[in-house]
């Protein structure tokens, strides 16, 4: 790779002693590993897209798989449907990964956005203490104050014909006064049991590399790899009954039932019609049935 790693070299970098910086050195030390996926970690103060860098990186051979790319602040972050992400300097994670599943089958590439989801919870849990549940296809979900939040989000894009970028972005330390709409939350907001970025991300892209590692052994095999039932146990939006919205102005309303093999989402129609979805945006209408409801 080669953007400069800045981590270190920018003035200003004790200007919010809430938001310390990233050592980018402390963290290619404890990630870097001969045998281990990942291969590189830059660190770079302030970027567009660490997505669109990194693909074009890899589109010019100049980025190897397992390359991570963590940008302090993203001045043109990009979620699903084109939606803008934004956020202060070092009050969150937004980082890029480089991931070429060699021997998994092209049609089961669409799983990796999903891994990632589960990856991500997984690490959100051992190292911040935070329940994360996922909603359909990507979104991070906390509580706050009773409520659920979105505090992430993953976008997978293609890297030219052997590899997929995945971008990650999580609200650490947010605050009230800086969510950018009312349905935003953060790990802090969520009584998260540390808000240190390093150890969050470390925890995170070690889960990861677990996950990756297992589905690619597997074929990219969402059940042999237990990658299908780890996300249906962990996603929020089964149970619902929830709005798909589709392309082309049209939208379909159903119980949520079921993640197929595929990664679509199984909704259950009123006019008893089993539909999967596989793009959209997915509106929950209301909560998740309890035992106790049933």
């Amino acid at each position: 790779m080669t953007p400069r790693d800045d981590s270190d070299a920018n003035s200003n970098r004790w200007s919010d002693l809430d938001r310390p910086p990233l050592n980018g050195v402390a963290l290619r030390r404890a990630l870097v590993r001969d045998g281990g996926l990942w291969s590189d970690v830059q660190v770079v103060a302030r970027t567009g897209s660490t997505n669109s860098d990194l693909v074009a990186l890899a589109t010019d051979g100049k980025a190897e798989e397992g390359a991570v790319l963590v940008a302090e602040e993203q001045e043109a972050g990009r979620g699903r449907l084109d939606r803008q992400w934004t956020a202060p300097a070092r009050s969150g994670l937004f980082f890029s990964v480089l991931l070429k599943p060699a021997g998994v089958p092209v049609e089961r590439w669409g799983w990796l956005p999903l891994l990632t989801g589960v990856a991500v919870a997984t690490g959100l849990s051992r190292s911040a203490g935070v329940d994360t549940a996922l909603k359909w296809p990507n979104d991070l979900l906390v509580t706050v104050e009773g409520a659920e939040r979105k505090a992430g989000g993953i976008l997978a894009e293609r890297a030219g014909t052997d590899a997929v970028v995945v971008g990650i972005g999580i609200n650490v330390t947010l605050r009230a006064d800086e969510l950018p709409v009312p349905g935003a939350g953060s790990l802090a907001l969520a009584g998260a049991a540390t808000t240190d970025r390093e150890t969050i991300l470390r925890a995170v892209l070690r889960s990861l590399e677990q996950w990756f590692v297992k589905w690619r052994d597997a074929e990219g095999d969402p059940a042999v790899s237990g990658l299908q039932d780890t996300y249906a146990a962990g996603c929020a939006t089964l149970g619902r009954a929830v709005r798909a919205e589709l392309p082309g102005d049209r939208s379909i309303t159903g119980e949520a039932v079921a993640v197929d093999g595929d990664g679509r989402l199984v909704l259950a129609t009123a006019e008893g019609v089993q539909q999967p979805v596989g793009a959209g945006d997915i509106v929950h209408l209301r909560p998740a049935a309890s035992p106790d409801d049933e």
